[in-house]
């Protein structure tokens, strides 16, 4: 008796897995329909499941939403911050934020190949923070949090043999997510060879396909992370109409009042949980930090490419860094002017020119919450450009990819 309940304990779970399976198959999937109080819940939310998925951001997107890129700054929902803005004051479409801690250009490429449709001459909002462009760059690790099979199985699916697919399958083959001995290694080990799939992987990711959208239409709906208290609550602190002077004013306060307890204009709970303690040890600690030579900067060609297929209109807003975080720890302000221009080559050359570059305005009181997320007034900048950018007619771009911006050699590169 107990040999047949460990037995129970042991294949119990694998059949219901494979009976869900079998459900998912044979279950028709449709795109969900969502309420217009769950979409703007889920714009907030940066749930692993929202970025990861499909159903539920497309849907955001069909009604009316931007899609905003970026990472950990993105969660900094106070009353300047661009969701709570475009609420309060009606921006005729709101953004929908993709991406958290961790979540850099390879990340993003891959979460947009299950939404190219929706981008297709259509507009984006990205945050390209400097942090990303670290001398390894992006980590497997954090990558692998994201990582979406839903999205890969869409990528390898319509891979073909361009420079573009090579490199995004060499990265993702580095990243480590799956086994390279599975079918889905195996078939991104092709497109990196710059070979078709075979026949069997093709019907293989077809099959899966099938599955992963059932559990995706499935899991949609239960949004882990809930911050509507937090959206109303910024929405109250706000004029009843629209002042950048008034607004400006009230982020200055909010800003004093919440980083009093330090000289560096970090927010005050943050500072105590996480630096008044050892303060002194981060005294020069940030002199040898350097971003600009990256593998980041190809894999931030792979979104640039992306945009290219889709025809997406896109402002890129390049943040600062803390200038009294910065002076106290040492980073040097030459060096990330020289990233910022590197950053602004790499677009500009290639016709992407709405570049909102706040670099020098770390400097400016409580334009920053702490050491290198936007703040009250940094917030504020960045809804001064993104508000006419989203409700001005959609453009044409003119977008002229380069091969270079995929080579060893631009990632090496300093810029002046």
């Amino acid at each position: 008796m107990k040999h047949r309940h460990q037995l129970g304990l042991t294949i119990g779970p694998v059949l219901v897995a494979i009976i869900m399976s079998c459900l998912l198959l044979i279950y028709p999937y449709k795109a969900g329909s969502y309420s217009a109080s769950g979409l703007e819940k889920a714009s907030l939310s940066q749930s692993n499941n929202v970025l990861k998925g499909q159903a539920i951001k497309t849907a955001a997107l069909k009604n009316g939403y931007v899609p905003f890129f970026g990472s950990s700054e993105l969660s900094r929902l106070d009353m300047t911050h661009p969701s709570v803005v475009a609420k309060k004051y009606h921006w005729s479409k709101r953004p929908f934020l993709l991406g958290k801690a961790g979540t850099q250009s390879l990340t993003h490429y891959f979460a947009m190949q299950d939404m190219t449709s929706q981008l297709k001459n259509k507009k984006a909002v990205v945050v390209v923070s400097p942090q990303w462009f670290t001398k390894k760059g992006q980590i497997p690790a954090a990558f692998s949090a994201y990582y979406s099979p839903l999205a890969t199985a869409q990528w390898l699916l319509k891979a073909k043999n361009t420079q573009a697919d090579q490199y995004a399958a060499k990265r993702l083959l580095k990243m480590n997510a799956f086994h390279r001995t599975s079918m889905m290694g195996k078939a991104t080990l092709r497109i990196a060879n710059g070979e078709q799939l075979s026949a069997n992987q093709r019907r293989y990711l077809q099959l899966r396909l099938k599955v992963l959208h059932g559990e995706d239409h499935f899991f949609s709906a239960f949004i882990v992370k809930n911050k509507m208290r937090r959206l109303n609550n910024g929405t109250k602190k706000l004029p009843q109409s629209y002042s950048f002077t008034k607004i400006n004013r009230l982020a200055g306060a909010m800003g004093k009042r919440n980083t009093n307890s330090n000289q560096l204009q970090i927010e005050n709970n943050l500072y105590r949980k996480k630096l008044r303690g050892k303060i002194k040890t981060l005294k020069n600690c940030q002199v040898n930090l350097d971003y600009r030579q990256s593998p980041e900067y190809s894999d931030f060609e792979l979104m640039l490419n992306q945009f290219k297929q889709t025809n997406t209109d896109v402002l890129f807003i390049i943040p600062p860094v803390n200038a009294k975080w910065a002076k106290y720890t040492g980073l040097s302000q030459q060096m990330l002017m020289s990233t910022s221009h590197k950053i602004k080559q790499q677009l500009n050359s290639q016709g992407f020119n709405n570049v909102l570059d706040l670099t020098q305005d770390g400097n400016i009181n409580y334009f920053m919450q702490d050491s290198i997320h936007l703040g009250w007034r940094g917030w504020l900048a960045v809804d001064q450009a993104a508000q006419p950018f989203i409700a001005k007619r959609q453009r044409t771009p003119h977008y002229q990819i380069n091969r270079y911006y995929f080579s060893k050699n631009w990632q090496e590169k300093i810029v002046k």
